[in-house]
């Protein structure tokens, strides 16, 4: 159904957002790294929720990830047990600073489902040295497709970022969703950028 042409009301409470999906269709050139690596990306298979939960919050809670903080823990748990979801996680000085998660579920694609890394691990290069890694890992595999989506409320640069890489965009979304922070899913005060309308 087609959005009508103008402004529509999003009710107190919800928040919209603008969705992008992404696609590779053939592995894109690896930017060059930066010079100077002082991370560690280590695979973690059978991911413990807990310890899955804090690190998604601790990353996203400033572009309100809410999507895995809302999962029942069975069904969470089912997802990070299953051999075609691959999760890693960046450390920094003995600290887990950034996720990595790639879904082989679909035969024949993988959707960079969660691309993160902490205020410390911006700006120094890593995203790209990540981005390097998932672009090895991802086409490891028989592949025809590597897909992403993001949205206006992610990194103001996220967009940019995946185009540089080699995803191209082929189609947009308006996603209308419970604010989480309404919910209690994320802290009232996070991206106080996004106002709260509280129902």
């Amino acid at each position: 159904m087609l959005l009508p042409v103008g402004y529509s009301d999003v009710p107190a409470g919800k928040l919209a957002a603008v969705v992008t999906c992404l696609e590779m269709t053939t592995q894109a050139l690896a930017r060059p790294d930066p010079s100077t690596i002082d991370w560690q990306l280590r695979r973690m298979p059978n991911p413990p929720l807990a310890w899955y939960r804090s690190l998604f919050a601790y990353l996203g809670q400033e572009w309100l990830w809410s999507s895995r903080l809302e999962m029942s823990a069975e069904r969470l748990q089912k997802i990070l047990d299953d051999a075609n979801v691959w999760v890693y996680a960046l450390s920094m000085d003995g600290k887990d600073e950034g996720l990595l998660e790639l879904d082989f579920r679909t035969a024949g694609e993988c959707e960079l489902a969660f691309f993160g890394l902490s205020p410390i691990a911006r700006d120094r290069g890593t995203g790209r040295w990540l981005m390097n890694r998932a672009l090895e890992l991802a086409w490891q595999r028989p592949i025809q497709r590597l897909w992403v989506h993001t949205c206006t409320l992610d990194h103001p640069k996220a967009l940019a970022f995946y185009l540089r890489s080699g995803f191209v965009a082929y189609e947009r979304r308006v996603e209308v969703f419970d604010d989480p922070r309404a919910v209690g899913h994320v802290a009232k005060h996070a991206a106080p950028d996004v106002p709260l309308l509280a129902p």
